[in-house]
């Protein structure tokens, strides 16, 4: 199989262009005047040099937020006014909604069409959800009871305060949208933040960048520093005039954060890796879980933390689920982004494309077998074909382990206590789908699942409304609706002596 790349007449992009750091409210250099590539994943071909940011450059960056969060006009507006703002950061992610799904797809690999349908408005609701809540955040009066003050009156009350400033280091495999998770709530609640894209997919976070000046967010407000995590990450995370590090990566790299963060204690919130269950109970409509199931484990190429990688079915539909999910990835249109037919596209990286082939390597060695996929596809870029596993044991690394590439291991059931306590046998906790017509079975299920969220008879249904994280080794805290808030806020209590 062999992948068919579009010509360059089908992108606006200049390749071989350069791109700046963004540090208080100014395009500029790195300070050590270093800049690093990046690529197209589906050709391996240099699409742009980035500035590479490094201690020196995160500590400028800090200096800016501190005195614009201190100083700075971003302080003194008003909820409403800092909500109109944010509010018309999600109108210019829509106004240039085919210009930021481009760069998504030629940075990350991603179809063009999915990051237009799903990446690009997904931000841009974001923005506009956080908007409202710039004018709804509030503390509450208190009447104290002090017993060893008989007679006393007080007037007491709370404050919300932002936390200060926020470093945020984003993941490659959302790049816009994971830059809005982080900035949406960050900016409506008042802080100012020191945002640090994957060294993989920086460019649609510069682009960001432009476009929240545009829209009148003040220069040091949000500064965006591309580096790598050994450098600029690192250095991040343990600035001693940071506040809270907010992180969306792997568990690994989040163990790092928690260890750096340790300096100052700085708040942290960590959004980690996943290795969900998908569950297809006997009553289930068969041919929608067979759909839900290919969706759960194939978009993004796999490259989604929630993923539903382990797939259980109970065993009178086994051979059939793995038959369809079997004949959804022989029936995906593999290629680069931009092609129009394309469904999925590359891996990010040949790291990840390593990372990948090497778990189906593993997985055949233990014993387990592909009964679609489970191979790489030859010709340039970092493709690998959409895979389905059968055979894998509950103690296999292809099981336990975060792959994080389009490849499902599937397994039988039959008795749902047995079942429940496989699903939450791991040390992630992040995910998980349950597909059955019995909705009595559904509830009692997702009670018992240890995950973030539980999906009923659908998969990967993301809202700005909705709180979304993990239990366990996936994550501290919540991103998105009303619980994201609480990580950049400080209460504050005033008591009042009458």
């Amino acid at each position: 199989m062999a992948i068919a790349v579009p010509g360059p007449h089908q992108t606006s992009f200049e390749r071989g262009s350069s791109r700046q750091l963004l540090i208080d409210g100014q395009w500029r250099d790195a300070a050590s005047g270093k800049s690093f590539e990046t690529l197209d994943p589906a050709t391996g071909e240099v699409l742009a040099r980035v500035a590479e940011g490094a201690a020196q450059d995160i500590d400028l960056a800090v200096q800016a937020a501190r005195r614009a969060l201190e100083d700075g006009p971003w302080s003194r507006m008003t909820p409403s006014e800092r909500g109109r703002v944010i509010h018309r950061v999600g109108d210019l992610v829509m106004e240039h909604a085919d210009e930021l799904a481009e760069l998504e797809s030629l940075d990350n690999g991603k179809p063009k069409a999915v990051a237009l349908a799903a990446d690009v408005p997904l931000a841009a609701d974001l923005f506009w959800y956080m908007a409202g809540w710039a004018t709804k955040l509030k503390g509450g009066t208190v009447t104290p009871s002090v017993p060893y003050l008989p007679g006393a009156e007080f007037h007491a009350y709370t404050l919300k305060e932002p936390v200060g400033v926020v470093g945020q280091v984003i993941p490659w495999n959302f790049p816009l949208l994971m830059a809005a998770w982080k900035l949406g709530p960050a900016l409506a609640t008042g802080c100012t933040v020191v945002l640090k894209p994957a060294e993989q997919t920086p460019l649609s976070a510069l682009r960001l960048g432009e476009l929240l000046l545009e829209a009148g967010v003040p220069g040091g407000v949000v500064n965006v520093v591309p580096g790598f995590g050994e450098t600029a990450g690192a250095a991040l995370a343990a600035h001693p005039d940071v506040d809270k590090i907010a992180f969306t990566g792997s568990t690994e790299v989040g163990k790092l954060i928690v260890n750096a963060a340790s300096g100052n204690l700085k708040r942290v919130s960590l959004e980690l890796g996943g290795k969900s269950p998908n569950i297809i109970f006997e009553d289930a409509d068969v041919e929608a879980a067979i759909a839900g199931a290919a969706q759960g484990i194939f978009f993004n190429q796999g490259e989604v933390c929630s993923a539903g990688s382990r797939l259980y079915v109970h065993q009178e539909h086994f051979d059939q689920v793995v038959e369809g999910v079997s004949a959804a990835a022989k029936a995906i249109k593999v290629g680069h982004g931009l092609d129009p037919e394309t469904e999925m596209g590359p891996l990010v990286s040949q790291e990840q494309f390593d990372r990948v082939t090497g778990y189906l390597g593993i997985g055949e060695s233990e014993g387990s077998r592909a009964v679609a996929g489970g191979r790489a596809i030859d010709g340039p870029g970092y493709f690998v074909e959409p895979t389905v596993i059968v055979d894998a044991q509950p103690d296999h690394r292809i099981i336990r382990e975060e792959v994080f590439g389009p490849v499902i291991a599937a397994m039988p059931f039959s008795d749902v206590d047995d079942l429940a306590r496989q699903a939450n046998d791991s040390h992630y906790g992040l995910a998980a789908g349950v597909w059955t017509s019995d909705v009595s079975k559904a509830h009692k299920l997702a009670k018992r699942i240890k995950a973030g969220t539980v999906h009923v008879n659908t998969y990967h249904v993301f809202s700005a409304e909705l709180p979304f994280g993990g239990y366990k080794q996936s994550g501290w805290g919540r991103e998105m609706g009303e619980e994201v808030l609480s990580n950049y806020l400080e209460t504050k209590s005033v008591i009042v002596g009458l």
